[in-house]
């Protein structure tokens, strides 16, 4: 495959992954899809998850990728890959987007492992109150539903966190892969030049 065209085949997942992140990353900030939460947060109280707050999704899994992706894109001009700058250009890119992945990675597993911030109660502490109840449970809460019990305020937050937390690390772990391909394929680009065919001339 040209390397123009495998930009093009590259930066088109990118969009729509980065796009992906952004968007999961918003709706966290809505618990039980209210705004009550996170207005008593900006208020000074303790109502979202911290990692939340870290915006691995919108700023890693997001803007540092869809920055390189349209970039890469651009490399993708008319399926050929002339211009060598360019190309060599797309590979600092894609090591941006690289970064990006790896740190919306790292936020993603860690709400994962941590789990939610809410009102509830655990083994330690059967008062109910804002917690994170399973922040010392090495992640042992996501094969046990039982435990999601302990969080009583907001409603399903456990599922809801989950969810969203999981689909940013496995878009995250596929930017990773992406970017990682483009790297490659921009040394490829930088060093072999133009994919296109020569013209044949009448005689």
């Amino acid at each position: 495959m040209c390397t123009g065209a495998c930009s093009k085949f590259i930066a088109i997942p990118l969009y729509v992954l980065a796009l992906l992140s952004i968007i999961c990353n918003i709706v966290l900030f809505f618990p039980d899809l209210s705004t009550e939460f996170a207005e008593e947060d900006r208020e000074g109280k303790s109502r979202l998850t911290v990692e939340v707050k870290y915006m691995g999704g919108l700023l890693g899994g997001g803007l540092m990728i869809l920055v390189p992706a349209i970039h890469i894109h651009l490399t993708s001009a008319k399926n050929c890959c002339a211009n060598r700058c360019g190309m060599f250009l797309s590979i600092g890119f894609a090591a941006v987007g690289v970064l990006g992945a790896v740190y919306s990675l790292s936020v993603a597993a860690l709400g994962l492992a941590n789990g939610p911030l809410c009102y509830g109660f655990s083994e330690t502490n059967p008062i109910p109150q804002w917690t994170t109840p399973f922040a010392n449970s090495s992640g042992s809460y996501l094969s046990d539903k039982d435990m999601w019990k302990w969080c009583l305020i907001p409603k399903n937050v456990v599922e809801f966190n989950l969810g969203l937390f999981a689909t940013l690390l496995v878009a995250a772990g596929l930017e990773l892969i992406l970017c990682l391909i483009q790297m490659i394929n921009g040394l490829f680009g930088c060093i072999c030049g133009t994919c296109g065919s020569k013209e044949v001339r009448p005689l």
